[in-house]
């Protein structure tokens, strides 16, 4: 097995571990809503959590980035150098408030943001 493969591999299992993780803070915000009478500490709480998995979903996105780079090399034989994930990220990676922004977009996705505001009128209810 070359490097490009074994670098695939271990970068698509961490790909789906973020995933998995992700959805434990799902799952965190229901125990919230059912453990945390209070809605001025379960909202915010919500929030935190909604916060933390778009921070997740950025780290596994960085993580898609390189696996889309090394695919096509894989198919055609040539192309990307292994072993380049964070070489490759530190020369794009945004400061300050482009990486907060990348953050928040993140946590804005469709499949990241669902649960929240419905958890959040939830709390607010109960």
């Amino acid at each position: 097995m070359n490097a490009l493969q074994q670098e695939w591999l271990a970068l698509q299992s961490q790909h789906e571990r973020y995933e998995a993780l992700a959805l434990g803070v799902k799952l965190s915000g229901f125990a919230v809503v059912v453990l945390v009478p209070d809605p001025l500490l379960a909202l915010p709480l919500l929030a935190l959590l909604w916060l933390q998995e778009g921070v997740l979903k950025t780290f596994q996105g960085r993580l898609g980035e390189r696996l889309l780079a090394i695919e096509p090399a894989l198919k055609s034989g040539e192309g990307a150098a292994p072993m380049q994930l964070y070489s490759d990220w530190l020369a794009s990676r945004p400061r300050g408030a482009g990486l907060a922004g990348q953050y928040l977009k993140s946590a804005l996705r469709p499949t990241v943001a669902l649960p929240y505001p419905l958890l959040m009128l939830l709390a607010a209810v109960l």
